[in-house]
């Protein structure tokens, strides 16, 4: 309990150290056209939660959009995935959050039509501590996936010392990290394991809960940025935002052309432009194409209904996404999350202007 509060108590000093921005107004709609937004006496509660993969960024965004709309007062719950999508099938939230899309048995549980709204771009990244290691160290998928599979053990092994030969690797344990609960992290990085090796695709597969050959659970990117920044010889999967702001280390991976790649903005980005977003605005970034993209990068994605229960709620929401997809991007970089591409985000604009509470549109007028 005393790390994760470190840890949440280390994000919010990182948040507000970054600067406030002015809004973009959301489209517009004459007052016969689309329900009213509160009066400045009157506030809208909505209420969020799932992934907590892009909690940096959501944050951030909730702090800056409140500055500039005083009676909208917005909480997200940082509670995993499988939470954000459960609480937003249960409509115990007003929008959740994921990393991994829903798959179509539980669409299927939805009360009405649920949109994934793309919202933020991310990377799992390795992160590890080794503290005989001073330098970065690179690994290629087939390691990776056989540390996982608990075939690879010692941090001196031979395939590992092979990308690293001017490493002081120990002859110590690797001690694996997963997620225990359900996980679009862990959606994402399995993924990615599933895609290099068919046997893993296999015997483990790939989703938001697996059963882990070998390690130690932890709960949240929190808890499994914790147990790797306070135990030695550990290795975790977790967002970059986390090891960034934690000051872990990140191995550089082998990408599909061949290329070891860091975690970087411009590595997500270039991942991100070699994958086209189709109609339903989901789809994988792993291991893509390109000789600068890092190969376990995400969509992270916001799940709203397509028809709001209540209006006012449901304009105050739809108006709060569009800033967030707008001048929210601005904080993205500062955060370690890459923004929107300019032909990803036409095509969500087009979604969100689909919004409505009965035959009204939220966002009329756009």
């Amino acid at each position: 309990m005393f790390a994760r509060r470190t840890l949440l108590g280390g994000l919010i000093l990182a948040l507000a150290a970054c600067k406030g921005s002015q809004a973009t107004e959301a489209p517009g709609a004459s007052a016969a056209a689309a329900p009213a937004m509160p009066k400045k006496d009157e506030t809208v509660s909505l209420n969020g939660a799932g992934a907590t993969f892009p909690f940096p960024l959501y944050s951030k965004w909730i702090a800056e959009y409140n500055k500039l709309n005083p009676s909208v007062k917005i909480n997200y719950q940082s509670i995993g995935s499988g939470g954000g999508i459960r609480q937003i099938l249960a409509n115990t939230v007003d929008f959740g959050a994921t990393d991994a899309p829903m798959k179509e048995d539980e669409s299927k549980q939805a009360t009405s039509k649920i949109f994934h709204i793309p919202a933020t771009i991310g990377a799992v990244v390795v992160a590890y501590n080794v503290p005989e290691v001073s330098g970065t160290l690179r690994l290629t998928s087939e390691v990776l996936v056989d540390i996982y599979a608990g075939k690879i053990k010692k941090w001196n092994d031979a395939k590992i010392k092979a990308e690293n030969a001017d490493a002081k690797l120990p002859a110590k344990d690797i001690s694996v990290v997963y997620r225990t609960d359900g996980s679009g992290t862990t959606a994402v990085f399995t993924d990615y394991l599933a895609k290099v090796s068919p046997e893993w695709k296999e015997q483990v597969g790939a989703g938001k809960s697996v059963k882990w050959p070998v390690g130690l659970g932890a709960k949240g990117n929190e808890g499994v940025t914790g147990q790797v920044k306070t135990t030695p010889y550990t290795i975790g999967y977790i967002e970059r935002a986390y090891a960034s702001q934690n000051k872990l280390p990140m191995a550089e991976l082998k990408n599909k052309a061949g290329k070891f790649t860091a975690p970087s903005i411009e590595a997500m980005s270039a991942a991100a432009a070699s994958v086209e977003m189709p109609d339903e605005l989901v789809v994988s970034l792993s291991n893509a194409d390109g000789d600068a993209a890092y190969p376990i990068t995400g969509y992270s994605y916001l799940l709203v209904y397509e028809d709001a229960k209540d209006p006012v709620k449901g304009e105050a929401l739809a108006k709060y996404v569009w800033w967030g997809l707008h001048d929210g991007q601005k904080f993205s970089q500062g955060l370690d999350y890459a923004p929107l591409p300019e032909k990803v985000l036409a095509k969500v604009e087009a979604r969100l202007k689909e919004l409505r509470s009965g035959d009204k549109k939220l966002l009329s007028g756009a």
